[in-house]
């Protein structure tokens, strides 16, 4: 699956990119015992992660655009932004051919025998 991200443009700008994700469960609220609780969280699936590291857990309290409280619902659409100040990054060289690339060489390399395969026929 290819996933495409949206990427600002501006180099005056903050670094950003921007991934779809989607709700895949509302993990319910934990009442306080001892002191401790924790509020209701979304589990989000963001699409382009590698898969042990795909799924993150946020508060699921949004506010919208009229400043009211509003919550994920289970199965929605939902877009994951990373934004970096110009300080935080480097200069960056892959366009998408060369990212291809390393997986190409890795599929070569699956398919050679390996020296210990070659040392003992």
């Amino acid at each position: 699956m290819s996933v495409k991200a949206k990427v600002d443009e501006n180099p005056d700008a903050k670094a950003v990119v921007t991934l779809p994700g989607t709700v895949e469960k509302i993990i319910p609220a934990v009442a306080p015992a001892m002191g401790y609780g924790q509020p209701e969280k979304a589990q989000i699936a963001v699409e382009g992660a590698e898969p042990l590291y795909r799924e993150i857990r946020v508060e699921n309290t949004l506010q919208n655009e009229a400043g009211e409280v509003v919550h994920l619902k289970e199965g929605a659409e939902v877009e994951v932004t990373i934004q970096a100040k110009p300080e935080a990054t480097i200069p960056g060289k892959e366009t998408e051919k060369e990212a291809q690339e390393p997986e190409e060489a890795q599929k070569k390399l699956d398919r050679q025998p390996t020296q210990e395969k070659q040392k003992n026929p």
